[in-house]
């Protein structure tokens, strides 16, 4: 079995999100700002977590992921499984002949290793991995916004004058003789 970074980013995302996602769905730009992942890549990932029936997705104004079940029932097995392009078969780049041999010698051990690999992924749950997120303390509110909401510029109210000659809609301007627009 081979777990590439795909499969790594994926654990660490759905880990993200199922910290984060109690008060309203989670926004993948979010997760690739505290990951520091590329948004395109996390869209191909949260696609093929979408399809395996991992995480559900809100559209619109407000909108994210969310798990589509709870964490302590999704095992890294699965999350792993959804993104990875796993074959049961890792002798796919040898030769028929040398497969052949590597499968006679030692084909038992890989075998059993790869069982034992999947038993323990199968094994650790999204709220194993949440628990110990929450044990080394990692913050669950960002100071981002509170930061980003004391530094920003508001704009000077404009005093309201009527300016005489000057339509206040555009209603008001189609009323107005043709004359007196120019």
């Amino acid at each position: 079995m081979r777990i590439t970074t795909r499969g790594q980013l994926a654990v660490s995302a759905m880990t993200d999100l199922a910290l984060r996602q109690k008060m309203r769905p989670v926004a993948l730009s979010t997760i690739s700002s505290r990951q520091g992942t590329s948004l395109s890549y996390l869209e191909q990932l949260f696609s093929a977590l979408r399809r395996a029936g991992l995480v559900d997705s809100t559209r619109g104004p407000g909108g994210g992921y969310t798990l589509a079940r709870r964490a302590d029932q999704v095992s890294v097995a699965e999350i792993i499984l959804a993104v990875e392009n796993l074959k049961a078969d890792e002798l796919q780049n040898l030769g028929p002949s040398q497969a052949a041999q590597v499968k006679s010698m030692t084909g038992e051990l890989w075998s059993t290793f790869n069982l034992r690999v999947m038993e323990y992924l199968q094994s650790v749950t999204l709220q194993d991995l949440v628990a110990q997120q929450l044990e080394k303390g990692v913050a669950l509110e960002e100071a981002a916004p509170a930061a980003a909401a004391k530094s920003r510029i508001t704009p000077k109210p404009r005093p309201l004058m009527a300016r005489v000659g000057v339509p206040n809609s555009v209603f008001a301007l189609g009323s107005m003789p043709l004359l007196q627009r120019r």
